[in-house]
């Protein structure tokens, strides 16, 4: 897809049982900026349309026993069939199983031209369904009652990274973009109950404020974070 002023414009359709779960994060405002600004096309595409019978059926037992329910493999992979078009697409399954969510990853999945997200959901999925997935990302090691929060949490990492979403450089300031936490920042009033401002802050010296800005970034990091700084 080519949009006004961006070249390509970056597709993500969202495959999920739960649609309504996104009535208010497709008006917030980062989507709608991206939206608005040419860089992004998002779909909410209901698994339930491509489940077969009146009832819409898109859960069964498990076989072998065992509690819970299990996403069945014919509406989801229906559905993909019909939204997966062209070279472009990569289909990504949002499971606990998959690679962990990452800055790195966020940038990988924000150069795709079409990025399927497929939500899990009861007490997961048939096997069958990641057979036919490219990736498998996980927000983290727990347990979630569907991918579409993931889901959610994935596209807004990734078209933040869209062009003409954020002002210029304001991404490459924040926590992870450089393997570090983001420095400590600060706005007025310049003192409250006897806390004040670093006076290199105020000082109008910005190549000082640069290296303060680094060197607390670096501190912040060794203490919250200290595996950050070995692997950078």
């Amino acid at each position: 897809m080519h949009g006004e002023g961006f070249g390509i414009v970056m597709k993500i359709s969202i495959l999920t049982i739960a649609p309504e779960e996104f009535d208010g994060f497709l008006s917030s405002h980062v989507v709608k900026r991206a939206v608005d600004v040419g860089a992004l096309h998002i779909e909410i595409v209901d698994v339930r349309d491509f489940a077969d019978g009146s009832f819409r059926h898109v859960d069964e037992k498990p076989y072998g026993g065992g509690g819970g329910m299990i996403l069945r493999c014919e509406p989801v992979l229906r559905c993909l069939e019909a939204v997966r078009k062209g070279d472009g697409a990569l289909s990504v399954a949002l499971t606990p199983r998959g690679e962990v969510f990452t800055q790195n990853v966020a940038k990988e999945l924000a150069g795709v031209e079409h990025l399927i997200l497929v939500c899990g959901h009861f007490e997961g999925m048939d096997e069958r369904i990641y057979h036919h997935m490219d990736r498998e990302i996980s927000i983290g090691d727990y347990i979630m009652t569907g991918g579409e929060l993931p889901a959610q949490v994935i596209v807004n990492a990734v078209i933040r990274l869209l062009p003409g979403v954020l002002r210029a450089g304001r991404a490459e300031e924040e926590s992870f973009e450089n393997g570090l936490l983001e420095y400590p920042q600060y706005t007025k009033p310049a003192e409250y109950n006897g806390e004040k401002v670093p006076d290199v802050l105020l000082s109008g010296d910005h190549e000082a404020v640069r290296r303060w800005r680094e060197e607390a970034a670096r501190e912040l990091t060794r203490d919250r974070r200290p595996g950050l700084l070995r692997k950078r």
